[in-house]
């Protein structure tokens, strides 16, 4: 009898089990199953940093603090503020000083003329700050001249290197007219259809792709043609002994790219050898990758004619009147005025200082920059070993005029 209620009790346990397990398995009628877990959300992609975009920042300072301020002739600043002024007299906050400068009909002597200066302008430190927040008091100082080529109004024997005027096709549009934050920016292509596509670079236009008819003159040294581009403005002699001026009108939109730094770049020169001479020497050296190095910048500049009125004045710079040799400066007009004076303090090829009054007179496509500057020296070949051999630090400061208040960005 036990034995027999052992064996029920073992079969009662195993039907429970069996029970139990087919209730564990089976899914219920009246609940529905759980769902499922939702998956844990993707984080969000990491936000971009906005570029760091540097601005000027002007710091007021006494006319003692300008280095060697007074050992400058002022007298040659004046005269290049004065000739600025036919652009510069009706435009805010110029009105005041040009007037002042234009009335002037004393011979000025140097001091007479510092004290024209000093009073009516207050000079400003031109300082940035970096990324981190250091503030950064220097750039870089470049120099530009006004060459002198040889060349011909017709293509015939050595004159075989085209400088062209400006494409029918090109089209420039204003980006500051369509967002006013992107003022002073622009864009150049050419239309195709609706759509506006890049002009040829210089590789481009040197395999043909360039303008048809509108050759100026033809010139007898690519090289010679290349640096005459950089510097913007130059004189070409033709064969009849004429003399005719060749200045900056437009360019093909593509970025300036420095041949120099190429050549760093690929070893072939050091940082020091990188001047004007420098690269002609090494072109000269190595005639075989010229077209190769020379066409690493993609940027194409087209020119226009001028007259020669006086042979002893410069070419027009962006502001539109005659630049004058060791006075005026090109600068990055996005962050200082164009035409205003600026007090510059460097130091010449030889490295003796470089400390005078300067007019912001020309802009430049490899000119940018808050502490940035290129210093005209002059005419011809003299003028053109002192500027190709000119970088250096340098500092500047801004000279704004006492009734215009605390200078501001353009």
């Amino acid at each position: 009898m036990r034995a027999r209620r052992l064996g029920l009790a073992i079969a009662a346990a195993i039907a429970t089990l069996a029970l139990l397990a087919g209730c564990g398995s089976a899914p219920s009628r009246t609940t529905p199953p759980a769902p499922p877990r939702p998956s844990p959300p993707s984080p969000a992609p990491p936000v971009p940093a906005p570029e760091f975009v540097p601005q000027p920042v002007f710091t007021a300072i006494p006319w003692a603090g300008l280095p060697g301020w007074n050992r400058d002739d002022a007298r040659e600043a004046f005269a290049a503020f004065r000739s600025g002024c036919a652009a510069l007299r009706t435009r805010a906050p110029w009105q005041a000083a040009c007037a002042a400068a234009l009335a002037e009909t004393r011979t000025l002597t140097a001091p007479q003329a510092r004290e024209f200066f000093e009073r009516l302008f207050q000079p400003w430190q031109v300082t940035t700050t970096d990324a981190s927040g250091a503030v950064v008091d220097s750039g870089t100082i470049t120099g530009y001249f006004e060459p002198v080529l040889r060349g011909s109004r017709k293509r015939e024997g050595r004159y075989t290197v085209p400088l062209y005027g400006v494409p029918d096709d090109l089209v420039t549009i204003d980006l500051g007219e369509l967002y006013p934050a992107l003022k002073g920016e622009r864009v150049r292509g050419r239309l195709v259809g609706k759509r506006v596509v890049p002009y040829a670079d210089r590789a481009g236009i040197a395999r043909g792709e360039g303008p048809r008819g509108k050759e100026i003159v033809w010139v007898d040294s690519a090289v010679d043609a290349f640096f005459l581009h950089v510097q913007g403005s130059g004189r070409v002699q033709l064969p009849n002994g004429e003399v005719i001026r060749v200045a900056y009108a437009d360019q093909n939109g593509h970025p300036y790219r420095a041949i120099g730094r190429v050549l760093v770049e690929k070893q072939e020169l050091t940082v020091e050898q990188a001047t004007a001479p420098g690269l002609a020497a090494w072109i000269a050296q190595h005639p075989e990758r010229a077209d190769e190095i020379l066409n690493a910048n993609p940027s194409f500049v087209f020119f226009r004619e001028e007259a020669i009125a006086d042979p002893k004045r410069g070419p027009r710079g962006a502001l539109g009147v005659p630049l004058t040799a060791g006075r005026s400066v090109a600068i990055d007009p996005r962050n200082l005025p164009l035409g205003a004076p600026l007090f510059l303090a460097t130091q010449w090829p030889d490295g003796s200082p470089l400390e005078r009054l300067v007019m912001g007179q020309d802009t430049g496509g490899a000119i940018r920059g808050i502490v940035r500057a290129d210093f005209f020296t002059g005419l011809g070949p003299e003028a053109g070993d002192r500027a190709g051999r000119m970088r250096a630090p340098g500092r500047l400061w801004l000279l704004w005029p006492r009734d215009a208040g605390v200078p501001m960005k353009p």
